[in-house]
């Protein structure tokens, strides 16, 4: 069960690293989309203004995603350190029905 827990953990881990690397992406190409309206001249300080806000606004997601990916390795790790102790629980377990067992003969 555990087990299940720690791949669901590790599979949002990796979806949110793709979308923090769209959102870079984004961001690369809004940057190129200014340049190229600064070189035509056309509407310049209107696009450099939304491009700003937009990348304003994806700059907040950047840190929100980045805060998430810090708490799920947090609860990757605890994921782990709970699997590893119910394993040897259970180990533990089979001992004691042994030697209850022995003490039953």
């Amino acid at each position: 069960m555990a087990s299940a827990s720690s791949t669901s953990a590790r599979s949002l881990f990796v979806e949110s690293k793709l979308r923090l690397a769209d959102r870079v992406q984004v961001n690369v190409n809004n940057i190129a989309s200014v340049a190229r309206q600064i070189n035509r001249g056309s509407k310049s300080s209107e696009t450099l203004f939304h491009t700003a806000k937009n990348m304003a606004l994806q700059e907040h997601a950047i840190d929100n995603t980045e805060e998430n990916l810090k708490k799920l390795q947090q609860t990757l790790l605890q994921l782990n350190q709970q699997q590893e102790l119910i394993q040897r629980n259970a180990m533990l377990l089979d001992e004691v029905k042994e030697q209850v067992r022995a003490m039953q003969r």
